[in-house]
């Protein structure tokens, strides 16, 4: 009787996906200044998220050990706390930091997410090691992002997790788990392995980022997918074997059993690219299909606030991945629901001239002239803003409003195609960045230890700082 040649147990290769990402880990030299200087920024907004969360108490009941009181020696610290904790949940703690109010840099293409999710696992174990007579400096930790930033992103590209249901915090553990590995004094061969974990392991559903069951846990997913990424390389470092073909497998791999069959495409090569184009959050904590709305609602706003019950309709133009993601009609239960809502996001704009974390809260919600705006707001797809979008040369985030009042008369169609944090709109936002992350950090440091951070920032001496070190000016003992 014949075999099937499908049957037959002969160990194949890695996958090609896997081999060209180990290889840019291992191998590429990173030569774009832009991308440093962004990575400066970026690291820099990252931190003064995770300062502001700290104002929250959803997200500071989730933070320290797992029981209360462990000490873990030379351990790896959380940002602004007085935690120390072993790496991976010292990953988690940061992580969840930095995501928790949707106020960090953000990677928008078939599949969005968060690029600088993966410094919980990058920040974490390098505070560690360099505790722990590791060399790590600050330049690590950007080089580490730059290429973390560079998986993620650019697996984003023409690979849409979330529509085959998928969460992008996905793409979160692959980057954290091969810049882990790295980290760890991993070979090629190590990396190898530690990506076919990531995809061999359970995928988060979006069900959480969804109606009817939007709810906290996108503010944490991420935090616990860096974290997990972190884990996965600790395990491979102990000698953990790998699983070469965990995409291609057939019936058996990521691709038959998750992702209707089609292959992992990389769109273009790996260098810089992410990093260079990040989009930062600058002026609202919103997501960020919604941030020219929002900019438009804001520019509307001083010719209705006074006319707010004199609207008869408000026209919301957008592109197809905010109509599919964050239009929604209906009861908004908790902050996660409102701050993926565009209409809310909007009205919030019109109301009160601005979009503020606390505008989430329940006090905020409260306000009646919320819901009679949403009940007013027709929300259209425009074909070209959703073009733009997808168009790799411009990779706008095109939003429109026009608002119609009953005595017949309307206001201009206000237009905003890119949000004040893209990179087409840089010079502009480098200042705006900077008086984000002072605001921030200020709810946190007295006056003189926001500047003493801010010039760290502006200055090479950072990059030639020891992690721990760092960390050390950024947590309490």
């Amino acid at each position: 009787m014949s075999i099937n040649e499908a049957d037959v147990n002969i160990r194949p290769q890695y996958d090609t996906e896997f081999a060209t990402i180990a290889d840019y880990v291992v191998d590429f030299a990173i030569n774009s200044e832009k991308a440093y200087q962004t990575a400066r920024l970026a690291f820099m907004d990252a931190l003064g998220c995770a300062f502001l969360a700290l104002q929250y108490p959803a997200c500071k009941k989730l933070l320290g050990p797992v029981v209360p009181g462990t000490i873990v020696p030379n351990g790896s610290r959380v940002i602004g706390t007085e935690f120390v904790l072993d790496p991976i949940l010292a990953a988690f703690n940061n992580g969840a930091l930095i995501r928790w109010l949707d106020f960090n840099d953000t990677w928008l293409a078939a599949e969005w997410g968060h690029p600088s999710d993966n410094l919980g696992a990058i920040l974490s174990l390098t505070n560690y090691l360099s505790r722990n007579h590791q060399s790590f400096t600050m330049h690590d930790v950007f080089i580490a992002m730059i290429k973390a930033y560079e998986i993620q992103g650019i697996l984003a590209l023409e690979n849409s997790f979330n529509r085959v249901g998928l969460d992008h915090v996905v793409l979160v553990k692959v980057a954290s788990a091969a810049l882990s590995m790295f980290l760890l004094g991993g070979t090629r061969d190590d990396i190898l392995n530690v990506l076919s974990h990531a995809f061999i392991d359970g995928q988060s559903l979006r069900t959480y980022r969804h109606a009817p069951n939007t709810g906290s846990r996108k503010s944490w997913a991420a935090g616990d997918a860096t974290a997990r990424g972190l884990r996965l390389a600790w395990m491979v470092k102990l000698g953990e074997m790998g699983y070469p073909s965990a995409l291609s497998a057939k019936k058996w791999g990521f691709s038959d059993v998750l992702f209707r069959g089609e292959p992992l495409r990389l769109a273009r090569p790996l260098n810089a690219y992410v990093m260079e184009n990040i989009l930062f959050k600058i002026s609202f904590p919103a997501e960020f299909h919604a941030q020219t709305a929002v900019e438009c609602a804001i520019a509307l706003h001083p010719q209705i606030k006074n006319r707010l019950d004199s609207i008869e309709k408000i026209i919301l133009t957008s592109q197809d991945s905010a109509v599919r993601i964050i239009s929604k009609t209906g009861p908004l239960h908790n902050p996660a629901d409102r701050d993926h809502c565009l209409q809310y996001m909007v009205a919030i704009g019109l109301i009160y001239g601005d979009l503020r974390a606390e505008h989430y809260e329940d006090d905020f919600a409260s306000d009646p002239r919320i819901d009679a705006l949403r009940q007013k707001m027709e929300v259209q797809e425009n074909i070209q803003f959703s073009k733009d979008y997808l168009d790799p040369e411009k990779r706008s985030i095109a939003n429109a409003i026009q608002i119609f009042l009953r005595d017949g008369s309307s206001t201009e169609k206000v237009i905003v195609e890119y949000p004040i944090g893209h990179v087409r709109r840089r010079d502009e936002g480098i200042p705006l960045l900077l008086n984000k992350f002072k605001t921030n950090a200020s709810t946190l440091f007295k006056a003189d230890k926001v500047e003493e951070l801010l010039n760290l920032f502006e200055s090479k001496t950072l990059d030639r700082m020891e992690v721990h070190q760092f960390m050390d000016l950024i947590t309490f003992s």
